[in-house]
């Protein structure tokens, strides 16, 4: 067995789909014989070896990353490129059939840490949001297994030396689409959006709608 570690994972929303997985992967690590908590605000951290920062809301200062010996984020997406906010889903509304899933060092500029570890995650054209998030989930929770495993011993690569771009906050205004556009030509907007938490909609006749999209082939 490796070297019992003291794991923090901060989550900021307690509703965030990912929340039960966490709650699960807690359990296995436990059984691995490491300490696990998973708290919603910085303040509430315990420090210890490793945190893990999983649709964190919050910017984590140095004094709180300085109560462990590594602090890392998950993003999704080939950094420098895509820093910022819900990478994934900008991804796919660019076209990309292909997101990159990047574990790196928590640092004082956004998504500006070292990289410790990357993986391709495809996503074909008919995925709708909730496949998409058990996939990147699924890639998100090997990453957190291999911090646990290797990432004390791992020294980091800086990223690429290329010019960064940055992705915004999104907003419900986002997830709006045209009435009068077809439902291909808005597809990739449509399949990701989250009906529960960010819904698609539109506006027609003086009123606002909400999409919900399910695949119906099995019924």
């Amino acid at each position: 067995m490796t070297q019992a570690l003291q794991v923090s994972v901060l989550c900021s929303d307690p509703n965030h789909p990912i929340q039960p997985l966490l709650q699960d992967w807690k359990i296995k690590q436990q059984e691995d014989g490491h300490q696990v908590e998973i708290v919603e605000r910085a303040k509430h951290l315990r420090g210890g070896d490793i945190l893990l920062l999983i649709s964190c809301a919050e910017k984590i200062t140095a004094d709180v990353r300085s109560g462990y010996q590594r602090s890392l984020v998950i993003h999704a997406s080939d950094l420098p490129k895509g820093r910022g906010w819900s990478p994934h889903i900008w991804g796919l509304l660019e076209g990309k059939d292909q997101l990159t899933v990047t574990l790196l060092d928590a640092a004082e500029g956004i998504d500006e840490g070292a990289i410790y570890k990357q993986l391709q995650l495809p996503v074909t054209k008919d995925a709708l949001w909730d496949e998409i998030n058990a996939a990147l989930f699924s890639m998100e929770l090997v990453l957190m297994d291999w911090a646990v495993a290797h990432v004390l011993a791992t020294q980091p690569q800086p990223q690429a030396e290329q010019q960064a771009t940055y992705y915004p906050k999104r907003t419900p205004s986002d997830s709006q689409l045209d009435a009068d556009k077809s439902i291909a030509a808005q597809w990739d907007l449509i399949r990701v959006c989250d009906p529960n938490r960010y819904p698609a909609w539109f506006s027609l006749h003086g009123h606002q709608y909400k999409v919900i999209v399910e695949k119906m082939d099995d019924e």
